[in-house]
């Protein structure tokens, strides 16, 4: 919602394609999901520009090796920085942009056979919960959009909202987001 509030276009076009596709429906379902393109591509973006987890669980390598010019004794505790290669320009062009056309006719996926994009990891250590949590955030969100406009409170501007995540194994937002819900719709109509 950060990221939508901060790019009021990109909220705009999200908005618009869940409500194109729901109309006048009572309830979200998995069905309508698949049909909500952007709206992948909304949380797609915001898995490359705020990785749930910056650092992947540490791996022991197994064999002495020589990665990038350095030199790995075997035994050697690795953390690979999931937020780094997430806005590492040799992989994403205008990487500190968040811009979820990025995606669009491409083949990146979030399940960790794309190095650039862990998100959620990769091999044997991957999260297990992806399954389970992309439909929920997709539903979460969809309901979101659908159901209410989004304004910040009185006398903010986007451009003043605080993007500061806080350190940590887990990412979040240092400061909690305030927004005000403004009802789209009545449940009646």
């Amino acid at each position: 919602m950060s990221e939508l509030i901060k790019n009021p276009s990109t909220m705009e076009k999200a908005q618009n394609e869940v409500r194109q596709i729901l109309g006048k429906k009572s309830t979200v379902e998995e069905a309508d999901l698949r049909e909500m393109n952007y709206l992948k591509l909304v949380i797609k973006e915001t898995l490359r520009f705020h990785p749930p987890a910056p650092f992947l669980l540490p791996r022991e390598s197994g064999v002495d090796l020589r990665i990038g010019g350095y030199n790995i004794p075997a035994k050697t505790k690795v953390v690979v920085n999931a937020m780094a290669i997430a806005r590492d320009p040799r992989y994403w062009d205008e990487p500190d942009r968040f811009y979820p056309e990025r995606f669009l006719g491409s083949t990146i996926d979030i399940k960790g056979s794309d190095f650039e994009f862990l998100a959620f990891g990769s091999g044997r250590r991957m999260c297990p919960g992806i399954p389970y949590a992309l439909p929920f955030v997709e539903f979460t969100l969809a309901h979101l959009l659908w159901q209410f406009d989004w304004k910040l409170p009185t006398g903010m501007e986007p451009k003043d909202l605080d993007m500061t995540e806080a350190t940590g194994l887990i990412a979040r937002r240092k400061n909690d987001l305030h927004l005000i819900p403004v009802p789209y719709r009545s449940i009646d109509s």
